[in-house]
């Protein structure tokens, strides 16, 4: 697991899923990367949950204005018409971090899960953030967040030049 930040760094979580938004559900794999941000020793609100497309874009930028030092999103990376997170969250990086994503697909993978080759998210920096879009199933999460803990805080600090 990573070793917690030397200070504490604020994180953000963007829930991207019409049906939650409109109040038709109760969103279950926002509070799981809560909980799971702040294990690791970041401080974060609540869950931002917007619909799908250009609200999920705004929330990343207001996460990111705000002073977040990680943000991460569930939701919006499939291959349904009204996924649109990696088109939102493309426009807003500096650089992108492919690896990340494409450890998250692997691990999927590697646990006989086919589906993971479906995820299309990105990971990358905006200005001194770094913003992952993970899958909106809670399985999904949670390997995602398997492939982020030994690494999260270390990233994080690398963004800004620390921890070398």
């Amino acid at each position: 697991m990573s070793t917690p930040p030397t200070a504490p760094m604020p994180a953000a979580v963007v829930v991207a899923s019409n049906r939650a938004a409109a109040g038709t559900y109760d969103d279950t794999t926002g509070p799981v990367i809560v909980a799971a941000l702040t294990e690791l020793g970041f401080v974060v609100g609540d869950p931002v949950v917007r619909p799908d497309g250009a609200p999920v874009g705004k929330a990343i930028a207001a996460a990111v204005s705000a002073g977040a030092r990680v943000v991460l999103t569930t939701g919006g990376t499939g291959l349904t018409p009204t996924d649109r997170t990696p088109e939102v969250t493309r426009p807003l990086l500096d650089r992108e971090a492919p690896g990340i994503a494409e450890a998250i697909r692997a691990h999927g993978l590697a646990k006989g899960v086919p589906t993971a080759m479906l995820s299309r998210g990105l990971a990358g920096v905006v200005g001194h953030c770094l913003v992952v879009n993970l899958p909106g199933s809670r399985g999904g999460v949670s390997d995602a967040l398997e492939v982020l803990r030994p690494v999260l805080v270390h990233a994080v600090e690398q963004v800004v030049g620390s921890d070398h």
